[in-house]
């Protein structure tokens, strides 16, 4: 991992809005937008489509072998490949929502994606978001920041994303598990956007990367 790149870790739980603020950021500052969580849906939809129970981790690790995981960009965004095809709407599906949490739990699942997004900053400024940027995949950068919002708010978002999986159970599922559990890592500077415009949030974490020492 090179020390030339920047690295900024943008963690929180589901439909906080760490996402857009993510996108956004990269596209102002120049730098890569990586989407952490769109590695873990792609397992998930890969083993999905194979018949794997998700619960089942060896099966998950045996099929996890097999799979060729081709990380790369496209204008400036993150884009992931399993067996040579491009995934993109499928990410989204209810099946991989509901099944996605316990996937990224198992640790052999998480030690090879981190890997892969590791390697984004070997030859990029990244923005990563995801659950475990800031405690494990980026520990060392300053710019750590940790996107929050109430459940209730949460909820509708989900529900007018046209999502109607539960944020709760989702997050207690990221919280609880014992490899790269979510959390609010030491030094990130937490925005709660349940009360804010996405312009608002955009601003307060423009904010915050300056307090960080952001030049």
């Amino acid at each position: 991992m090179s020390d030339q790149h920047r690295a900024v870790a943008i963690d929180g739980p589901a439909a906080s809005g760490k996402s857009t603020v993510a996108k956004r950021l990269s596209k102002s500052l120049g730098m890569v937008m990586v989407n952490s969580g769109a590695m873990y849906r792609a397992v998930t939809w890969q083993i999905l489509q194979e018949g794997v129970e998700p619960a089942d981790s060896e099966a998950v690790i045996a099929a996890l072998r097999k799979m060729e995981i081709v990380c790369g960009v496209d204008d400036g965004f993150s884009d992931i490949r399993i067996n040579g095809r491009l995934l993109t709407e499928e990410l989204r599906s209810e099946e991989v929502n509901n099944s996605v949490s316990k996937v990224a739990a198992i640790p052999e699942v998480r030690n090879r994606l981190v890997a892969m997004q590791r390697a984004y900053r070997a030859s990029n400024d990244v923005v990563m978001e995801g659950r475990d940027i800031g405690s494990v995949v980026f520990p060392e950068t300053p710019f750590k920041l940790y996107i929050d919002a109430s459940e209730e708010v949460r909820r509708a978002r989900r529900a007018g994303d046209g999502e109607a999986d539960a944020v709760a159970a989702r997050d207690a599922q990221d919280s609880q598990r014992k490899t790269a559990p979510l959390k609010i890592s030491e030094g990130a500077i937490v925005i709660d956007s349940s009360e804010m415009g996405i312009d608002e949030v955009v601003e307060a974490a423009h904010r915050a990367l300056i307090s960080l020492g952001w030049e």
